[in-house]
């Protein structure tokens, strides 16, 4: 038995190599990646290639699996902090430092595996054995709202208003900086990075459009808490545009300062509020995870600091 994925490129993605690439969308090791490419299981156009080889703009890929390659995603009884939940849709507050779904080098501890426990294996199949149920992430260092399907029909329901934007997510952030406006709008496209294509950043030459609307909730001298709306879903997007705009997100690796000193792990970023409808019921929908300990605590430091300056 085969499990076959099939991806095609953007343009702002021409450029990367095969095994980074595939390692950034399937959600496995880059080693691992480069022996799917080595042994043929990867094709690219309908052609084998090299796992140096450097993807196009609109490249048909083409990767195939034999099962027993495919990670064994296990059901684990892990904490999972349920928000709401029927008979299609879960929603979670999921927890800082938590993986979404398994990956080669990291098959353990994922919410895909609380949430094979939790619900007994019911999860739409749409994404496969190794991300059941999933229909949007988080990154590992954000912790928030999100939601999974059960169903299939609600996966289908759900992925629709993801890709359209009619579900609205609403993050909260700790920015460096004192933001002179109350709200604003950053709309600057996004892309790969030019030199470091781990990363993201702002092009103009091969970026998609991404809208991020923020708005001040409280200043902290050098510091300001804001809540940011999308109107696009970039990778990394408010973590790009804060970076952007000279604010970037406190206690970020990859787009902030180096030397920040917060008592988090990961960036200061939360997804505060999901609104949706419901894929089947056609229910308005709203639904809130409230800030985490740790979130809280770096208010409460940028708060010191701007009390003793």
């Amino acid at each position: 038995m085969m499990d076959k994925h099939v991806f095609k490129s953007e343009p702002e993605e021409a450029g990367i190599r095969i095994d980074i690439y595939l390692a950034a969308k399937m959600g496995i090791s880059r080693s691992f990646a480069q022996q799917l490419v080595k042994t043929g299981e990867v094709v690219i156009n309908d052609k084998s290639v090299k796992p140096n080889h450097k993807i196009g703009s609109q490249d048909i890929i083409a990767v195939q699996l034999e099962v027993q390659d495919v990670l064994t995603v296990e059901a684990e009884a892990l904490p999972l902090d349920v928000v709401y939940e029927d008979k299609d849709i879960i929603v979670v507050n999921k927890a800082r430092g938590m993986v979404v779904h398994p990956a080669a080098g990291n098959p353990n501890g994922t919410l895909v595996n609380a949430l094979l426990y939790h619900c007994r294996g019911e999860l739409s199949g749409i994404n496969g054995i190794i991300r059941p149920g999933i229909v949007h992430r988080l990154d590992k260092d954000t912790s928030g709202v999100m939601v999974a399907a059960k169903t299939d029909e609600a996966h289908r329901g759900l992925a629709a208003q993801i890709k359209s934007h009619t579900a609205c997510r609403t993050y909260w952030a700790l920015v460096h900086g004192n933001i002179s406006e109350e709200r604003g709008t950053v709309e600057a496209p996004i892309g790969r990075h030019p030199k470091d294509r781990i990363k993201m950043a702002v092009t103009f030459k091969h970026g998609r459009e991404a809208v991020t609307h923020f708005s001040v909730l409280k200043r902290y001298g050098e510091y300001t808490w804001i809540e940011c709306k999308l109107e696009t879903g970039r990778t990394h997007q408010i973590r790009v545009h804060m970076a952007y705009i000279g604010h970037p997100v406190v206690n970020d690796p990859l787009y902030g300062y180096k030397k920040d000193r917060f008592p988090i792990s990961g960036q200061a970023l939360h997804s505060h509020c999901l609104d949706l409808v419901h894929p089947v019921t056609g229910t308005v929908m709203h639904f809130e995870a409230p800030a985490p300990t740790d979130f809280k605590a770096c208010l409460q430091q940028a708060a010191a600091q701007s009390n003793n300056e």
